[in-house]
């Protein structure tokens, strides 16, 4: 697949702003992987299918995730905002039977992250937060850090979550947890 045929695959399941969003996400996830060493076409085909199903309303994700046979935990029951990822990546296995498990994981973690992600993941997991069409408080500074080290910015996109989860009272997923723990842990060695 090349970047061309996955905007024209996206470009009639997104509004115009998700589709803007889509491209900005695989122009950042290209140059972060090749700043970083990951491979860079399968970087720019995940960022630009990463969030294919976030468009489809909350009741026909549900059905077609019932139809992929996928079965949501209680968290993920809970946190819709988890869902078009979880969707996403069947999406992309089975119905445009693209079978590269790197990209597949890359869109399938983008939102939740996980520990022992690969790099490509990573990538993915950061270009989203930091693409050039993100406009939160915060966003120059995550983008610094995602120059520079891309385990500081996975550590400030996790934290950023948990912190914005815990103050709206949603339940947070354990792979963002363990993300998040791996990452602190990894930091603190590297300062011994």
């Amino acid at each position: 697949m090349t970047l061309e045929e996955g905007k024209k695959i996206i470009k009639p399941l997104l509004s115009e702003k998700r589709y803007r969003h889509s491209v900005n996400v695989a122009a950042e996830a290209l140059r972060l992987a090749k700043k970083y060493g990951a491979d860079p076409k399968k970087a720019e085909i995940a960022g630009i299918l990463h969030d294919c199903m976030k468009d489809m309303p909350a009741d026909k994700q549900l059905k077609s995730m019932e139809q992929f046979g996928i079965i949501l935990t209680d968290v993920e029951k809970a946190g819709k905002k988890l869902w078009h990822a979880i969707l996403g990546a069947a999406y992309i296995e089975k119905v445009l039977k693209l079978e590269d498990p790197e990209i597949v994981t890359a869109v399938r973690y983008h939102t939740t992250g996980r520990s022992g992600m690969s790099l490509l993941e990573k990538v993915v997991f950061v270009a989203d937060f930091t693409s050039a069409d993100r406009d939160y408080p915060g966003v120059d500074r995550m983008r610094k850090k995602a120059d520079s080290d891309l385990d500081s910015a996975i550590l400030e996109g996790t934290a950023f979550t948990i912190q914005e989860l815990t103050e709206g009272g949603w339940a947070i997923h354990p792979d963002t947890v363990a993300l998040y723990n791996e990452t602190v842990l990894k930091k603190q060695k590297e300062k011994l």
